[in-house]
C-alpha cells in the first residue's frame, strides 16, 4: 500500500498568476521536481514567499516530510524558468512545481531522507490520480533546463520513485548498439529534451548535445555524468525511447 498523504500546511506565497492555455495539453500536464538549493528550509520557504523574488512554488516538502501548500494548483506559478519539454516552452503553464528541501550542490548535497521522500511520492501519486497523468508525467528542473538547472539531482532517487509509478525508468532488455551522438539527439527530442534538433538555433533554450547527454545521464545514469554518448548511456536512450513509445 502507498504511503498516505500527509496533511497539508498553508503556506500561501504572492507569487503566482493566471495560467496560459497551451494547445494540445490540458491545465496540467506534467510535475516537476527540485530541489530548493537554500541552506534550511525555513530559508526556501521565505524566499518562495517573498514578492522581490519572483519565485514560487505550488508545493515544498521539508526534510521530515511536512508539505505546504503556496500556491494553489489552478494558479501558474513561478518554478521552471527558461525551459523546454515535448514542445512546450511556457512549464509553468502546464506543470505543477514541488520543491524539496536540500542544501543542494552550494551547500552540501546531500541524500534526500525516507520521511522526505514519502511525502514526494505520496504527493505526486495524488497529483497524477487526481489530474489523470501518466507516471512518465513526473520530471525534474534539469530535464527541462539542460545545461542550465542540475536539480534535484544525481542523489534524487529516481528509480526508487519509478518503482512506485512516479517517473519512467528504463528497463533495459535485448542488444543494444553504440549511436551516433545525431541519433542520440533525435532520441533525447522524442523523449522530451530540448536538442538542437528540436530547438531552432539561437534559442535561448538550446543546449548542446553533451549538455542534452549529462541531463539524460543525471536522471537515467547518476553514477557517471560525463556528457558523454559511451555504450550505457546509449542503450538507456534508445530503451526509453522505446518505452516512451509505446506509452504515448
Amino acid at each position: 500500500m502507498p504511503d498516505p498523504l500527509p496533511a497539508i500546511t498553508q503556506r500561501p506565497s504572492p507569487n503566482f498568476g493566471p495560467r496560459k492555455t497551451v494547445a494540445g495539453l490540458p491545465s496540467i500536464a506534467f510535475v516537476v521536481l527540485h530541489y530548493t538549493g537554500m541552506k534550511t528550509p525555513e530559508n526556501a520557504l521565505a524566499r518562495l514567499a517573498d514578492p522581490t523574488a519572483q519565485v514560487s512554488a505550488h508545493y515544498v516538502i521539508d526534510d521530515e516530510g511536512r508539505i505546504y501548500r503556496m500556491v494553489a494548483e489552478e494558479h501558474r506559478a513561478w518554478h521552471a524558468g527558461v525551459s523546454y519539454w515535448k514542445g512546450v516552452r511556457d512549464l509553468n503553464s502546464v506543470s505543477i512545481g514541488i520543491e524539496i528541501t536540500n542544501p543542494g550542490h552550494d551547500y552540501g548535497y546531500r541524500d534526500f531522507p525516507g520521511a522526505q521522500m514519502a511525502s514526494v511520492t505520496a504527493l505526486c501519486r495524488d497529483i497524477l490520480a487526481r489530474h489523470r497523468l501518466p507516471a512518465a508525467a513526473v520530471i525534474g528542473h534539469s530535464d527541462i533546463a539542460p545545461g542550465r538547472k542540475i536539480d534535484p539531482g544525481e542523489l534524487f532517487p529516481w528509480q526508487s520513485l519509478a518503482a512506485q509509478k512516479v517517473g519512467f525508468w528504463p528497463s533495459l532488455s535485448g542488444t543494444k548498439h553504440l549511436i551516433s551522438t545525431d541519433d542520440a539527439m533525435k532520441l533525447l527530442s522524442a523523449i522530451g529534451y530540448a536538442t538542437p534538433l528540436s530547438v531552432e538555433r539561437g534559442a535561448d533554450i538550446l543546449a548542446a548535445p553533451a549538455d542534452c547527454i549529462a541531463a539524460f545521464q543525471r536522471h537515467y545514469r547518476p553514477r557517471k555524468i560525463d556528457g558523454l554518448l559511451d555504450s550505457e548511456t546509449s542503450a538507456l536512450i534508445q530503451t526509453l525511447a522505446e518505452q516512451v513509445a509505446t506509452t504515448s
